[in-house]
């Protein structure tokens, strides 16, 4: 699996971590305090990555939800990294979205299982081209949206993130060793919701970039 960069160059992709309740309004609408005790994260397979987005496939297991979200993606190795210095091993920035399976997730917490089956189907990782963080001077103020069938579903900002980008990196490389082309979704505002075979969705963040994706049924 190959992730491509805006100037067209490709990278291999590497593990792929997701961001548990990182923004207020999404952890009220699942039934949490809006406040952020601590970070917790999960792993998709990297062979849910949808690099560029396309047919997105549903199995049969219940409900469907779509999370939008900024996914970073390291460039440089980073171990046990400072906040000061995490932005030095950010290669860019993409529109992901993370597809859950709800009511597996919902039975997996329910009796204190992973997530993974939930997570981790072929196809539950859309992720558009990587912009550059070069060419992204603040990750922290962006408009971030997903429409679905030409209506909002999910609006907000990337400032409403509980943990910024420093944070998470710092948080990350003290458990695991984070590396080139590792994909880091950063959590979702409010709004999640199903999707449906016949779905389109339109994932998009303000200078970064855009993702559309095609449901269809596995």
């Amino acid at each position: 699996m190959h992730l491509t960069l805006t100037s067209g160059e490709q990278l291999p992709a590497g593990k792929v971590i997701g961001l548990v309740g990182n923004y207020a309004a999404h952890r009220v609408e699942m039934g949490h305090a809006p406040d952020l005790e601590a970070l917790h994260f999960f792993l998709k397979a990297s062979s849910a990555l949808l690099p560029g987005g396309g047919k997105l496939f549903l199995p049969k297991v219940g409900r469907i939800e779509h999370e939008v979200e900024l996914a970073v993606i390291i460039g440089e190795r980073a171990r046990r990294v400072r906040s000061a210095d995490a932005m030095r091993h950010v290669l860019g920035y993409a529109v992901g979205l993370d597809v859950t399976a709800r009511e597996l997730q919902a039975l997996a917490k329910a009796k204190g299982l992973p997530w993974d089956e939930a997570k981790g189907y072929d196809t539950f990782a859309p992720l558009s081209a990587v912009r550059p963080a070069a060419e992204v001077p603040d990750p922290h103020g962006l408009d971030i949206e997903l429409l679905v069938n030409g209506e909002a579903r999910q609006r907000g900002s990337t400032a409403q993130m509980l943990v910024r980008v420093p944070g998470i990196v710092e948080r990350l490389s003290s458990v695991m060793t984070l590396e080139q082309g590792d994909v880091i979704f950063t959590g979702t505002p409010g709004g999640v919701g199903p999707i449906l075979s016949g779905d389109r969705l339109h994932a998009r963040i303000a200078g970064v970039g855009e993702l559309r994706c095609d449901a269809v049924e596995a």
